[in-house]
């Protein structure tokens, strides 16, 4: 096999019953690949002597649209149309696959956009060079399309299949030989095709993690403590097990020494088996049932644990916000002599609650040991930190696991942890059968890595001639002296901090035992909300048109220069555009025609951007709000960048307009509160002052008109699931404020009286 470079060669092999087999194999993980791509991932082409084309999906699918749209990257350059292409999804294989097997971040497309179309056109030439050699012609005069290889002058043809096995015999050509499509010539890529599993999914097929079944499997739940990190003290287990259908009761007594992060206030990342009570039984129904009699004493690790509330949170951060902070994030120039020596200063308190991931599904694995060699099947987003926490809970190696990987109904950051995964490894290895552990809507909403709450206290000047003179930001959040928990870091280039001379952001933190992680657009998701009402509330004060204002903010001369990351390099939110901004803001104001529009009483229209996970969005709101305080979001316009090709545009769009629903709904209702150190939230029934509700937005909730609208530009294709989020919440809320004159600074919004109509 020749090597294609120092760092990758092409894995080609014969298929069974003729045909061939291909895929880019790491020789060195996280090197750079194609046009500055990284290659974490491979991808295998199987083409069988009856031309059939199979194109394994490799990234897990919790609805982000990746187990369509990888393939269709292959499948372009390989080309071959796209109703001859099978797709399944292979086993977790970081030596195969290597570690990129995962889904998050939106870096589905930035990260195989090169990689995955240099696959497809390895593929091509391959096939190429076999006809060449089998009708003796130059291979620059065959040409390909629908998967047959065509000589013109010889009037020759051939299928894919044909002449495959031939194909995977030959010795590689040179990656830097490869001829990419010119963008005009794509036949996959640019179309909507129908989504891998849709007709299965829409007809019931079972296809998630939670149907999984497997020949003499067992059922089980779990109870843990209401507490983080309690532990079970005392138990009627032994009468439990006397319950119809079940077959063990298990107390887990989890040692501490496991891994210290648990009884942590920092929890960096999986934390494994925490300790409980098992039920395992023939049917989940038997287990739940059996449950519900179980009575459990609890041993808490801290009287703090226990003290924690809302309510005393709030506090806190007031208390906090009125002292000296307790670091410094960013200091550019002079903030408070700018905002002392401005005509005018604004200031205003925001707050966000923490949230749950609140999927469809609830978490749950099936698992089974047997032999010394363990079986996974999950819906894992990082599949390779399930693995290896299947491996340390079932006290094998981890190339003894198998993992299998399932489509989940839905994620958004949730699956990102495997608590799940280590709970049915290490149950099975005890029972000796296979097992899959359920959780319960209750179980998610009080077992979850929460999206991690906070507070930001604001204050601007605005000059005479209403541009910003300064502004100053202290930000309370979540963590230990200046540690922060997951996803409860604000960074040093933060906007607008680019772009104000007199710039100062600091933090201070509130110790707490609750799990955060990542949730869609971590961060951002409230940063956008915080960030841009404050923009519109200088707006007002300077007198000037919100689009404006945003406008000449962005065609300011920036201030500073990013400062280095970590390891000397340009830390997050360094790459921020104003042109590319500029673009999106002009594009969304042209298409609601703003300005341009009398709007009835009662309605008004809010505009708002944010940039993240390398993609550029604004979004502007009608909103019509009602004497009773009901809102009704009335139209959604949203201009994206997210580069030169939109791949895939139906799924862009309902991605997109995804995130606008998802985005409204946080807004109003979900909130995860605490009461004694306990998660008060058991499911989604509506919210109340005080109550257990953490709702999901209902149909007739949602936006009768949601408008998606792409500026295609020169740059590199990237993501769309996570930026597209953020702008929406402040639009709405700018727009409730354009409709009321009341400016909604909490969320959700219900805390503050409103509702949807």
């Amino acid at each position: 096999m020749k090597s294609m470079n120092r760092r990758f060669f092409l894995q080609v092999t014969t298929v069974a019953g003729g045909g061939m087999m291909l895929g880019f194999a790491p020789k060195v993980a996280n090197a750079q690949f194609g046009a500055g791509a990284p290659l974490n991932s491979n991808f295998f082409i199987k083409i069988a002597a009856d031309n059939t084309v199979t194109i394994l999906s490799k990234n897990p699918e919790t609805g982000n649209g990746a187990r369509t749209l990888l393939p269709m990257l292959i499948a372009d350059e390989l080309d071959i149309d796209w109703k001859t292409v099978q797709i399944e999804r292979p086993d977790f294989d970081d030596k195969k696959y290597s570690p990129a097997q995962f889904a998050g971040g939106s870096l589905a497309t930035p990260q195989n956009w090169m990689p995955m179309r240099q696959v497809g056109a390895m593929g091509r030439q391959l096939l190429i060079n076999a006809a060449a050699a089998e009708w003796k012609v130059p291979a620059s005069e065959i040409t390909t399309a629908s998967g047959q290889l065509m000589h013109k002058a010889s009037n020759k043809t051939a299928s894919y299949g044909s002449m495959a096995t031939a194909a995977s015999k030959l010795p590689l050509p040179a990656i830097n030989t490869l001829k990419l499509k010119d963008p005009k010539d794509f036949k996959v890529i640019g179309t909507s095709p129908k989504q891998a599993d849709l007709k299965e999914i829409i007809t019931g097929q079972p296809v998630f993690g939670i149907d999984v079944t497997v020949p003499g499997m067992l059922t089980a739940v779990f109870e843990k403590s209401p507490v983080f990190g309690g532990k079970v003290a005392s138990s009627n287990a032994e009468e439990i097990k006397k319950e119809p259908g079940v077959k063990h009761v298990i107390v887990v007594d989890r040692p501490d020494k496991a891994d210290p992060a648990i009884d942590s206030a920092l929890i960096p990342g999986d934390p494994g088996l925490e300790s409980g009570v098992f039920i395992v039984a023939d049917t989940f129904w038997q287990a739940q049932s059996a449950r519900k009699k179980l009575k459990v004493t609890w041993s808490e690790p801290t009287v703090a644990r226990s003290q924690i509330s809302s309510a005393s949170i709030a506090a806190k951060a007031a208390e906090l916000s009125k002292g000296t902070p307790g670091w410094n994030i960013r200091n550019d120039g002079d903030a408070p002599k700018a905002i002392a020596g401005a005509a005018k200063t604004v200031e205003a308190a925001y707050a966000y609650p923490f949230i749950s991931h609140a999927p469809l599904e609830p978490q749950g694995t099936v698992a089974h040991f047997q032999n010394g060699k363990l079986e996974v099947w999950t819906t894992s987003q990082i599949p390779a930190s399930g693995r290896r926490l299947a491996a340390q809970w079932a006290g094998i190696k981890e190339d003894a696991v198998t993992l299998h990987m399932i489509r989940g109904g839905g994620g958004f950051g949730r699956r990102l942890t495997n608590d799940y995964v280590a709970e049915a490894s290490y149950l099975t290895k005890q029972i000796g059968v296979p097992v899959k552990v359920q959780w319960t809507r209750e179980d998610d909403l009080a077992h979850d890595y929460y999206r991690p709450g906070g507070f930001q206290y604001l204050k601007a000047g605005i000059t005479a001639d209403g541009k910003i003179a300064g502004w100053h930001n202290h930000f309370v959040t979540f963590g230990e002296g200046n540690k922060t928990m997951g996803a409860a870091a604000m960074g040093p280039t933060e906007f607008p901090q680019p772009f104000i001379a007199d710039y100062k952001l600091d933090a201070s933190t509130i110790q707490s035992p609750v799990r955060t992680g990542s949730l869609r657009a971590p961060s951002s998701n409230a940063f956008a909300f915080v960030i841009q009402s404050f923009i519109d509330e200088l707006a007002l004060a300077a007198g000037k048109d919100p689009v404006q204002f945003r406008r000449e903010l962005l065609q300011t001369k920036k201030a500073a220069p990013a400062p280095a990351g970590p390891g000397g390099g340009p830390p997050p939110g360094a790459g921020f555009n104003a042109e590319r901004m500029l673009g999106v803001l002009e594009l969304a104001a042209e298409k609601s025609g703003w300005g341009k529009r009398t709007l009835p009483k009662g309605t008004g229209m809010g505009v708002a951007f944010h940039y993240s996970h390398q993609g550029y969005f604004c979004e502007v709101a009608e909103v019509t709000v009602d004497a009773r305080k009901r809102v009704k979001v009335n139209h959604v316009w949203v201009a994206g960048d997210i580069g030169s090709q939109i791949i895939n545009p139906s799924a862009a769009e309902n991605m997109a307009q995804g995130a606008v629903v998802d985005g409204i709904g946080a807004m109003m209702g979900a909130d995860i509160t605490f009461d004694k150190g306990a998660v008060t939230q058991r499911n989604f029934n509506p919210w109340t002052p005080n109550g257990t509700g953490h709702p999901l937005i209902r149909m007739a909730q949602a936006p009768p008109a949601i408008e998606m609208h792409f500026k295609i530009t020169n740059n590199p294709p990237t993501g769309l699931g996570e930026p597209s989020m953020p702008p929406v919440i402040p639009a709405v809320a700018n727009a409730i404020f354009a409709a009321t004159g009341v400016r909604v600074r909490e969320m959700p919004f219900a805390k503050s009286g409103y509702s949807f109509a």
